[in-house]
């Protein structure tokens, strides 16, 4: 069961002003964004352009007029002239607005939907730059334009809470294409598999940015408590609740090393961030696993 401190008029107050805070949350996403535009460029890919790729064996399939003579006649090959496919990518951003992410504890003054916001506003912000596609399923179709990070935070602001709950595997997406999405991911694990599953059939790469309160990682509490979801149909009392703490994380780590290794499985990328830390921490991780290059980088790992 996802664990919160009941404070159930907090979280409905946060959930009715999002809209008034969302040019401020864009913004911090512009500060947050600023901070990693050094190096930043478009992905490089072959395809239809102008700009020269690779040269390559000739294939049976291959039209004679993609043969570069130039190069095959210093050879006894055929050699095709392959280009750099410079056509706009599409990347979906899919912030998960699920009631759970209202939450914010003693630790942080930042609810995870407010950074999970940031994060999104910063990361379209970088991809336009960068000559990428945007869009957030069923919500708005990719663009580039420097408008794009605008309209993003539009849908996110007017986006209401019985809308776009969960993961958008039943929106298709596009074969090719890549999806970010950014949730807590604390509900059962029988639910997540099947939905990411269904997103990777569509022949997506998909990138899991899980957020989490610091009190969600530690339960750093003490005495008799009353934790009650944030849906409010469950509650848990606890008489002592330092001493659930220590189950507590092995199952929450437990719970993220499925996860993960349902990720790495998919062949996507999982990074997970914390409310206390700075955005630009899990912006920088992020859109280095979006260029291929993260390596065996983790951020934000338990103990980390």
């Amino acid at each position: 069961m996802t664990v919160h401190l009941l404070n159930r008029s907090k979280v409905e107050a946060q959930a009715h002003d999002l809209a008034q805070r969302m040019p401020e949350l864009l913004v911090e996403a512009s500060r947050v964004a600023h901070t990693v535009t050094h190096g930043v460029h478009g992905r490089r890919r072959k395809g239809a352009g102008d700009t020269f790729w690779q040269f390559r064996p000739f294939e049976e399939s291959d039209a004679a007029s993609q043969i570069d003579w130039r190069r095959s006649a210093a050879t006894q090959n055929l050699f095709v002239r392959e280009r750099e496919w410079e056509a706009a990518h599409t990347v979906w951003l899919w912030p998960d607005n699920a009631r759970a992410m209202d939450f914010a504890s003693h630790l942080s003054p930042i609810a995870k939907i407010d950074r999970s916001a940031v994060l999104t506003l910063a990361l379209a912000q970088l991809l336009v730059r960068a000559g990428e596609r945007v869009g957030i399923p069923a919500l708005l179709a990719p663009s580039s334009t420097r408008y794009t990070p605008n309209r993003v935070a539009e849908v996110l602001a007017k986006r209401p809470k019985t809308l776009g709950q969960g993961l958008p595997f039943q929106f298709r997406l596009g074969r090719f294409s890549e999806c970010v999405i950014m949730s807590d991911f604390l509900t059962p694990l029988e639910q997540i598999f099947p939905e990411l599953e269904q997103i990777a059939a569509q022949g997506v790469r998909g990138h899991l940015v899980q957020i989490l309160d610091p009190a969600e990682e530690s339960l750093p509490y003490q005495g008799r408590i009353i934790f009650e979801d944030m849906s409010g149909r469950e509650q848990v009392w606890a008489g002592r609740a330092e001493s659930l703490a220590q189950a507590y994380q092995e199952r929450l780590q437990a719970h993220r090393r499925a996860l993960a290794d349902k990720a790495t499985h998919l062949g996507w990328s999982f990074i997970v961030h914390h409310t206390d830390r700075p955005a630009a921490e899990a912006l920088l991780a992020l859109f280095a696993r979006l260029n291929g290059a993260a390596g065996d980088y983790r951020y934000g790992a338990v103990g980390g």
